[in-house]
């Protein structure tokens, strides 16, 4: 049963789709301890900001620190692009939801926020002679938090959609689809999980996938699907390590670097499928920096450091050709 969703992380408030990095060790009944996914202590309160700036620290794909950041060089011409209230502030204020790894998570310290959107978004901020700050905060609030004032731009693996396009601009910079995840040997099948129990982030557009699942499943007579929403994507994997739910759905980015970090505790069921674009967030009061963001990231492209950060964190097949505002 096809399902008709526009992919990742969608919701239906003023809106906003992001695990960190699992780690192997076992916590009672097999919990993952997800040190790196936002979760427990290592996360930041909603809001509070994270010390990486434009030129701070960023991070390998196995979420250590890394010593020599991929990132921009300054281009005078396109800085001279940006509208004079955010050149005067200098330092952009960004607001994600660090529990979305390998995009968006915290590092081992429990405050940096790193990821492929945090290298690309300060690669863009240094060729515009700007610098990053990040606020962890609930990705359901995000948008919200563009539209009022209180963030400059964000960076959160927000798919473009029609009602997004609606209340900001969107600069688009990557692509992704929706892949599932299961333990190795479940033979499942995301088109067949009628009585299985599956687990899914909070305010994504899997939400609505795995609703319209479990409509088709009673409305065809057969077992409901148990949907277990968790507040973080980390928790939602961490789910099925420990056996609470049977699969769980995201991002295929999400997926692909959570099955890469759990040791052979999950594998991808199916393909994956429903694939949109991303965009980094811009209030529609400042349209005119969203398309110097867009020429910044073609710069980036034109220089190869986009696919050198792409390709950093494994996500090269994401790659886009062109950097849009609201396509």
């Amino acid at each position: 049963m096809p399902v008709h969703t526009k992919l990742r992380r969608w919701t239906q408030r003023p809106s906003t789709l992001r695990p960190s990095t699992l780690r192997t060790a076992l916590v009672g009944v097999g919990l993952l301890s997800l040190t790196l996914t936002a979760c427990g202590s290592t996360q930041l309160p909603g809001g509070e900001p994270s010390s990486a700036a434009s030129t701070g620290s960023s991070a390998s794909a196995s979420g250590s620190a890394s010593s020599k950041p991929i990132t921009g060089t300054l281009d005078d011409a396109l800085a001279a692009k940006v509208p004079a209230a955010i050149k005067q502030k200098g330092t952009l204020i960004d607001g994600s939801d660090a529990s979305y790894a390998p995009n968006e998570f915290m590092d081992t310290d429990g405050k940096t926020i790193i990821g492929m959107d945090v290298d690309l978004m300060n690669a863009v901020a240094t060729t515009l002679g700007l610098k990053v700050q990040y606020n962890n905060a609930g990705f359901d609030t995000i948008i919200l938090g563009v539209t009022s004032g209180k963030y400059d731009i964000a960076v959160s693996s927000f798919t473009i959609n029609d009602q997004r396009k609606k209340q900001v601009s969107m600069v688009q910079y990557f692509t992704a689809g929706t892949s599932w995840a299961a333990k190795p040997g479940s033979n499942l099948k995301p088109d067949d999980m009628c009585g299985k129990t599956v687990a899914v982030q909070k305010g994504t557009v899997q939400v609505d996938d795995i609703q319209a699942r479990d409509k088709a499943c009673t409305g065809a007579g057969k077992p409901k699907i148990t949907v277990v929403v968790e507040g973080e994507q980390s928790k939602a994997t961490a789910d099925v390590i420990s056996g609470k739910a049977d699969a769980m759905l995201a991002d295929s980015p999400v997926v692909a670097y959570a099955i890469g970090q759990t040791n052979g505790q999950l594998e991808q069921v199916g393909t994956m499928y429903d694939a949109a674009p991303y965009g980094i967030v811009v209030s529609k009061r400042n349209a005119e920096f969203a398309a110097v963001i867009g020429e910044a990231l073609a710069k980036l492209k034109a220089d190869g450091t986009y696919e050198a950060i792409l390709s950093k964190w494994n996500n090269s097949d994401g790659a886009v050709a062109e950097f849009p505002v609201n396509p």
